[in-house]
């Protein structure tokens, strides 16, 4: 009892003491607010449904729905499987995706080095030197150890971590928004090659037809029932079609270079394998968009645009933390001797420990206009946010709109096609009786090889308009919480 009343007398127990004056601070750490405005949501006006989309209740041909749309996969509504292979390769091997992931890595190492303010720090050093005076000298070694904790009184620190936090989250919608790119650009890609060797089989087809034509031609000037003019148009017409061909093989290799370096594999290295002839990927005629409403979640660069506003407000907040007090826990803990033997003796040992605050008085208005200019900054992250909302809405309403009137576009074309192969038949027929002259063989011939060509342009401009809906609808990427960590982290 005795012992315990003089230890109250005295103040109490110096590990009571310590441990009351800890909990106090940590309490004022936790209570302090942290200054700087709170970060509020953007808000933006979507219309409420797709003008593009076509109304079922005309008895027309549905080609965009409203409902809900299965976009994680998109590509294997392609139904081919060598794209499909692609696609997935490229996801695992792309180089914008490994840089997208770095950047995240980045962002997250950023955010640690900030999160380490909030701890105290502790130094330790050590040193040996000669000490001399006149002509004597003497060996002096140290040791210490130095600790620093700056209390985030006013949140400085922490609005700092709110904002690395923003952008994290914006580095991982950009790692979703180059998936979505990446996979657009295979797919495109893919369709263009695919409808290169599709258009040089036409233009082959048409070739030989008109080789034929001209071969005709020549015998009916030998037998004096054509003349030479008619000859000399069949050939001009045959090097026309030929000269198409090593433009369109120009236009296929490059596009195999192209899908070779999204593999990040060297130009050249899928020649061999996409060389061989294959059709282009099916379309189909409807496809299940969804409500404008849901683009906002699913766009990540929409996502990412959302996520730039909280990291630029919170760096408001650090930016006011300025005009504050800083405060700040010292101690010092240091040995001294001429012997290292002796070096942790306690007649060796000096001490220090104690608060220090720090507070800008003057700074000719630099602390003022960093505020100025973070809200600036700030301003800056909403108005692109709401750019970037527009644009989300205008890529989806072009898309759809050159889906959709593609459609009637093949439509007319596969048409044409029909009566330009019955013209040129019929056209045949009556120049080989000599009843028609060969000028109508010609253009029949022009006619058909047009229409085929643009008819395979056209389904060509199809799958494309289909994977530039895919793309404004940000399909390609998978909402799962267990691939949030890349592995690569």
């Amino acid at each position: 009892m005795n012992e315990r009343r003089n230890a109250s007398e005295h103040g109490g127990p110096a590990p009571l003491k310590t441990s009351r004056l800890a909990a106090a601070l940590v309490g004022l750490l936790i209570a302090g607010c942290a200054v700087g405005p709170n970060y509020h949501a953007p808000q933006t006006t979507v219309p409420a449904g797709w003008a593009g989309v076509t109304n079922t209740a005309t008895n027309t041909l549905s080609i965009a729905t409203t409902n809900t749309a299965q976009l994680e996969q998109w590509w294997q509504s392609f139904q081919d499987p060598i794209l499909t292979s692609l696609v997935q390769e490229a996801l695992r091997t792309n180089l914008d995706v490994q840089l997208a992931e770095a950047t995240l890595r980045q962002a997250r190492a950023s955010r640690g080095i900030i999160a380490g303010g909030l701890w105290p720090g502790l130094t330790a050093t050590a040193g040996y030197s000669r000490v001399g005076a006149g002509t004597t000298s003497q060996n002096s070694f140290q040791s210490g150890l130095d600790a620093l904790w700056e209390m985030d009184i006013f949140g400085g620190t922490r609005r700092n971590i709110e904002s690395a936090n923003a952008s994290i989250l914006a580095a991982k919608e950009n790692i979703r928004d180059v998936q979505v790119t990446l996979i657009s650009e295979v797919a495109l890609n893919y369709i263009q090659l695919r409808s290169s060797q599709e258009q040089i089989a036409i233009a082959e087809e048409n070739l030989k037809a008109q080789e034929h034509t001209a071969s005709l031609t020549r015998q009916r000037v030998s037998a004096g029932f054509a003349s030479a003019l008619d000859t000399a148009n069949a050939q001009a017409q045959v090097a026309t079609t030929a000269s198409a061909i090593p433009v369109l093989e120009t236009s296929l290799r490059q596009n195999i270079y192209a899908l070779s370096v999204l593999l990040a594999r060297p130009p050249a290295d899928l020649v061999v394998e996409l060389s061989k002839p294959g059709p282009v990927p099916l379309t189909p005629p409807e496809v299940p968009i969804g409500l404008p409403s849901t683009l906002l979640r699913r766009r990540p660069d929409v996502r990412a645009a959302e996520a730039q506003p909280h990291a630029a407000t919170a760096q408001i907040g650090v930016a006011t933390s300025d005009f504050y007090p800083k405060f700040s826990l010292t101690g010092s803990l240091n040995y001294q001797s001429d012997l290292v033997r002796t070096l942790f003796a306690g007649a060796n040992r000096a001490w220090a420990v104690g608060p220090q605050v720090t507070w800008p008085i003057f700074q000719g208005g630099s602390i003022a206009a960093n505020v100025r200019l973070q809200k600036a900054l700030r301003d800056q992250t909403y108005i692109t946010y709401q750019k970037t909302v527009l644009t989300a809405l205008q890529d989806v309403e072009n898309a759809l709109i050159a889906f959709a009137n593609e459609w009637d576009h093949r439509k007319a074309l596969s048409e044409a096609d029909t009566q330009n192969r019955r013209a040129l038949d019929l056209a045949m027929r009556l120049y080989t009786q000599g009843t028609a002259d060969f000028l109508s063989v010609l253009v029949a011939e022009r006619s058909l090889y047009a229409s085929q060509s643009a008819l395979a342009q056209s389904k060509q401009a199809i799958s494309i308009d289909l994977v530039a809906l895919y793309k404004a609808l940000g399909g390609g990427w998978e909402d799962n919480s267990s691939a949030e960590q890349s592995p690569r982290d």
